[in-house]
């Protein structure tokens, strides 16, 4: 391919102070930067529609499809640097300068971008102070009326080796970016939560030691194993997976106690090499720093499982008056024997928790060869039931890849009926189906199996919510959010959703407003809430951004697009079992000027 000119949306992204921190610990910065890289920049990327040009040892330079996308990741990373390096001294945190600019670049024939267009945005990023978000005038154009942003306007300003001086503005982020120096600790710093009735406990992402960054998703699969293993006791409160992942990077327990709510964590390395892995575990009380339990398990691949079982039986062991439920006979999840098959599980979680139709697609892909590889093995025919579900709730699939989902999930059912994830995604494939009767069973099944399970009790309070039940999905999604301290953007909107139906509309514009990255249909549900209560020109401003990207997205997928603009809400409106639900909620993007 030849070069071509073409605008771009350009942002520049560095490590603030690299070589200081380098040359203060190399091997746990480089282990940090990874972790941000895989756990969070990533992902992060995929989510807002981006693409990687090049990395520099601490930087990227990435190309979005919008200067919107690119502000939204600017704001999310930011953010989450914020939560990260909260608790830390200030010559441990890890901060990010990023520079964003909307300009003429010549893209190169291996993709290359090249050009004044990212000359600036190199030199916005290098201007940026710490933990902040440097944009030019062109840029800050593009998204001024389109997010609520807190910007200051720092005037003409001449950057190095750029011909003439440029407008730029610096954006503010929520939290203040730069952390504080921790005051001299005389007692426990307060939870954020009150420490559950029950025994509580976090299980903090395992450490990759295997010297390969690629396996990491290794790793984080032995770590969820083990959290959904612990999750299976009843008198455990075992704190969500998302949450315990945002922490990755905490090494100060009093931190986690605070920021989670719990009394005990877990955490460990796992070092992979050929058919062997050595995992390591230890056992901490957060309230004294104490170290309860350590153990080493060298073992064959083959074993890992055996591993996890004995890891989960040792801290429920240890803890207080647990003793005697640590010998209690749990039903034994059934795992497959093949390594490989599991291993391919565990890359297809990796990517389905992106949650978009390429990464949904790949997953898919590894789930099959892990059936393929396993006909037996049930947690991977009930991912590929998933994965169905998922792409269907998301209209990436139509209803019809709804056969396979329910051919694998009876198929994993058959196999290992005391799962409760299966029965979670049974529920959910039900409920599509208009099975509501059935899909109850199922979701209340997943509970009674797996309590601590926070992704099924936010699921099943935003189905709670479709079939009328809003105050029953207030209890559920408050339940969830306890056990998910630090939730993904989804919790937000289905506790939104059911304040919604409830006409707590102003309760509802809270909830959708701590979404970091809003999607169309927060925007649709946000202009619904708006108008409700006489805000028309919020209202407005926030049915416009639905509209556009509802119509980008149809457009992506090549449908037609019918006149008028309610056909835009009917996919989520016709989800309602109520006709007077489905009413209330077109009536408020109605209001907001959704036209037929």
């Amino acid at each position: 391919m030849a070069e071509k000119r073409k605008l771009a949306a350009i942002l520049v992204v560095d490590v603030v102070g690299y070589s200081r921190l380098a040359g203060a610990d190399e091997e746990r910065t480089l282990a940090r930067l990874r972790a941000l890289r895989s756990d969070l920049i990533d992902p992060t990327i995929s989510v807002h529609h981006g693409r990687v040009v090049k990395r520099t040892g601490d930087g990227a330079l990435v190309e979005f499809r919008s200067v919107v996308d690119a502000v939204r990741f600017a704001i999310e990373v930011q953010s989450s640097m914020v939560e990260r390096n909260a608790g830390l001294a200030p010559e441990r945190c890890i901060e990010f300068r990023i520079g964003i600019h909307l300009g003429d670049v010549v893209e190169e024939s291996d993709g290359d971008l090249m050009g004044d267009g990212v000359n600036i945005a190199a030199r916005l990023e290098g201007i940026a102070t710490p933990g902040s978000v440097c944009l030019s005038e062109d840029a800050y154009r593009q998204v001024r009326a389109r997010l609520d942003l807190a910007v200051s306007d720092l005037g003409q300003t001449q950057l190095k080796n750029i011909a003439e001086p440029i407008r730029v503005y610096s954006l503010a982020i929520a939290n203040e970016t730069r952390p504080k120096t921790p005051a001299p600790e005389v007692a426990p710093a307060a939870p954020h939560f009150a420490l559950p009735d029950k025994l509580s406990i976090a299980v903090l992402p395992f450490e990759n030691l295997s010297g390969d960054p690629s396996q990491a998703y290794f790793s984080d699969g032995i770590t969820e194993d083990i959290i959904t293993e612990l999750s299976r006791f009843r008198s455990l409160f075992v704190v969500a997976r998302n949450s315990s992942f945002a922490l990755r990077s905490t090494v100060d327990v009093t931190e986690v106690r605070r920021r989670l709510g719990v009394r005990y964590v877990v955490q460990g390395s796992v070092r992979k090499s050929g058919k062997r892995v050595r995992v390591t575990v230890e056992l901490v009380d957060t309230a004294t720093g104490s170290h309860l339990w350590g153990e080493r398990y060298d073992r064959e691949l083959e074993e890992i499982f055996v591993v996890q079982d004995e890891i989960s039986r040792a801290v429920v062991a240890t803890l207080p008056g647990r003793l005697e439920e640590a010998g209690r006979d749990l039903a034994k999840r059934k795992h497959t024997s093949n390594i490989t098959a599991y291993d391919l599980v565990l890359l297809g979680n990796d990517r389905w928790r992106r949650v978009t139709g390429n990464d949904l697609a790949e997953a898919l892909r590894y789930f099959g060869r892990a059936v393929t590889l396993d006909p037996h093995y049930a947690r991977a025919h009930a991912n590929v039931a998933w994965t169905h579900v998922c792409s269907v709730f998301i209209e990436t699939a139509g209803l019809a890849s709804l056969d396979d989902a329910l051919r694998h999930i009876t198929t994993a059912l058959d196999l290992d009926d005391g799962d409760a994830w299966s029965h979670g995604v049974f529920g959910q494939l039900l409920f599509l189906l208009r099975r509501d009767d059935e899909a109850e069973i199922h979701f209340q099944r997943a509970l009674a199996l797996n309590p601590n399970d926070a992704d099924v009790a936010a699921v099943f309070a935003n189905i709670l919510v479709y079939w009328g039940r809003w105050q029953e999905a207030l209890t559920w999604i408050g339940t969830a959010k306890r056990l998910n301290p630090l939730p993904p953007n989804l919790y937000h909107w289905y506790h939104a959703l059911a304040l919604y139906s409830g006409r707590q509309y102003e309760q509802a514009i809270k909830a959708l407003r701590e979404m970091r990255s809003p999607d169309r249909w927060s925007h649709g549900l946000l202009a619904a809430c708006y108008a409700q209560t006489g805000l028309l020109a919020e209202a407005r401003s926030e049915l416009g951004a639905f509209i556009s990207e509802r119509e980008r997205e149809l457009k992506e997928r090549g449908e037609a697009l019918p006149p008028g603009r309610l056909h835009l809400a009917l996919s989520r409106a016709d989800r309602y079992r109520n006709p007077l639900d489905r009413e209330h909620f077109l009536d408020g993007l109605r209001k907001a000027g959704l036209t037929e």
